[in-house]
């Protein structure tokens, strides 16, 4: 693992760029596994942590929050689709909005961020996904008859990952 300076002074989305142009930080680091999704952690600061994940066609995160860290990935090769809760102004039941992501993209996002990510192409994909603070945990949802997200499980960082 690489210990990677501070970054206090720069966003998520910033880093995520500057960590995905660092290749010698995370292409040693691909592989695939055709189970799930493969990942590993490839940078850690006091700050922030970076985590490489490839995925095979089909593989996805499944709706989640970052555990309030804030965050940003950026697609590395491949494209992969990030699915997230419709506003409610838009919402219908299990209303879900797609946005397909393509390599050299960045999604940034807060620490209240539900989202699933899916490689809904036909060839494998990489990203780079950074979290400010490290991640401690993560819950994971379904949509109600609303549209809501809710928790169904939790996820924490020593015990699940």
């Amino acid at each position: 693992m690489t210990l990677a300076p501070p970054a206090l002074s720069r966003s998520t989305h910033h880093l995520a760029r500057e960590l995905a142009a660092r290749t010698d930080l995370w292409q040693q680091h691909v592989r695939f596994a055709h189970e799930t999704r493969w990942s590993v952690r490839v940078a850690v600061a006091d700050d922030y942590e970076a985590w490489l994940l490839t995925w095979l066609p089909g593989q996805s995160t499944g709706l989640h929050d970052h555990g309030g860290s804030a965050g940003a990935f950026t697609v590395l090769s491949g494209v992969v689709e990030e699915s997230t809760p419709a506003p409610a102004r838009f919402r219908r039941p299990a209303a879900l909005v797609h946005r397909t992501l393509s390599a050299g993209r960045v999604r940034a996002f807060g620490p209240d961020y539900v989202h699933d990510v899916t490689n809904t192409g036909t060839e494998p994909a990489v990203s780079l996904h950074v979290y400010a603070p490290a991640l401690d945990t993560m819950r994971f949802y379904v949509l109600d008859e609303l549209g809501l997200p809710q928790v169904v499980s939790l996820e924490r960082n020593g015990a699940d990952w």
